[in-house]
């Protein structure tokens, strides 16, 4: 609805300082351009198409922010503010289009409606001249903008962990948390870019523009950069914890599995995206101590065994995980995760929890299905497993369908 009175409005009334709304719809098309192909190798939207594009959302939060251009007043408004990056951000995702990559469009609706906001702060008080009144033109007037900023920001996050949790079902405070923390990184920089974009053209002009741009466009790039690398370095531990699997060790897909199911699980919990970094790592690895034994573990499930042979392995799996150069904390957690859950750190504790699902419903341990597997678990609360884990657990297989009962076979 927004987007539709604000493309109506600007169609009806025209451009206002059409140079200046064609120079910022220019520099947030090219940070839409400057982005990485929305979805992976397979097409698919990842979390980092979900990321605002830096350089685009700067050059939009000074358009909102814009009072004066060179020392003459601006007379665009909110609607015309939000029309011209909405369809300078359209414009930007088209060669991505053209790629056959899906645009992720969440980011698109989170800056509209983000600008939006930040536009109908400012540009109204602005030209009526009540903020002139209030804050004058000196130092009071960037105290004003860098709050209005932070409230811009503050509502970006609630958006953001508004779409996310819709998305994905996962609990909306730990999400929040993550953008707001979120906010000291990038966000910091898109905020000052934008503000200082903003004062800069009102004393020089559009000109301006690109000297501030090349900053923010080369950390843009160095976040790619960084963004392929941790996708390699991922695709990395995931090969070597298949190496158990293709040795014939553990089931097929056992360590995806537990990873997948542990991040659900820490997320239930509130971990931030930093601790569940590690408990994925350490998920896909918790196996790998498997391949120094000289007999295998039937069906690879650790569960049943004794709790000394079990803390043996794991010892083993955290040698070997230091050998491959991982961090401490993954190695750590590998090496943990059969002791007793009250000397173990969380991810320790929602790994072993998870796998002991997994190889109760995978092996010869399930007769009744993954209720029964939970109902094993919550027997080893007392020693084994941390029952606010066995819960988390149930309450994710409880919402993606899979906690159910299977059939006993006769006899």
């Amino acid at each position: 609805m927004l987007t539709l009175v604000a493309l109506g409005h600007t169609l009806w009334h025209g451009l206002a300082d059409t140079g200046v709304a064609l120079a910022f719809g220019g520099l947030v098309a090219v940070g839409e351009l400057a982005r990485r192909d929305p979805g992976d190798a397979a097409g698919n939207p990842t979390a980092e198409d979900r990321r605002p594009a830096p350089l685009g959302s700067a050059g939009a939060l000074a358009y909102a922010l814009l009072g004066e251009n060179a020392g003459h007043s601006t007379h665009h408004g909110a609607l015309q503010t939000v029309a011209v990056v909405l369809a300078a951000a359209l414009v930007g995702l088209v060669p991505h289009v053209a790629r056959g990559r899906g645009p992720a469009l969440d980011h698109v609706a989170r800056q509209v409606l983000t600008v939006g906001f930040a536009a109908a702060c400012f540009q109204p008080l602005h030209h009526s001249g009540r903020l002139e009144g209030m804050v004058g033109e000196g130092p009071y007037l960037v105290v004003f903008l860098l709050l209005l900023l932070g409230l811009t920001a503050l509502c970006d996050a609630v958006l953001a962990a508004a779409l996310a949790a819709s998305r994905t079902g996962w609990p909306y405070g730990p999400l929040l948390r993550d953008e707001l923390r979120a906010l000291a990184g990038i966000g910091s920089a898109i905020c000052a870019t934008g503000l200082v974009m903003a004062l800069a053209v009102a004393v020089a002009g559009v000109w301006a523009l690109p000297v501030f741009s090349v900053p923010l466009l080369l950390t843009q790039l160095s976040f790619h950069r960084i963004t392929a690398i941790r996708t390699t370095y991922r695709e990395t531990i995931t090969s070597l914890a298949r190496a158990t699997e293709i040795a014939g060790y553990t089931r097929p897909g056992h360590s995806l599995r537990v990873a997948a199911l542990s991040c659900a699980v820490g997320r239930e919990l509130g971990l931030s995206e930093r601790e569940l970094t590690v408990l994925e790592y350490a998920a896909l690895m918790h196996d790998i101590g498997q391949l120094s034994l000289v007999d295998p573990v039937p069906a690879g499930a650790t569960a049943g065994l004794p709790a000394a042979e079990a803390r043996r392995i794991a010892g083993l799996g955290g040698e070997v995980a230091r050998l491959t150069g991982v961090s401490a904390e993954v190695a750590v957690v590998v090496e943990r995760q059969a002791d007793p859950y009250r000397e173990q750190p969380v991810a320790a504790r929602i790994v072993r929890a998870v796998n002991a699902y997994d190889d109760l419903c995978g092996g010869s341990g399930h007769p009744g299905g993954s209720l029964a597997a939970l109902e094993r678990l919550r027997l080893g609360t007392g020693h084994d497993y941390q029952p606010e884990v066995v819960e988390s657990l149930a309450r994710v297989l409880a919402r993606d369908g899979r906690a159910r009962v299977v059939p006993v076979p006769p006899g």
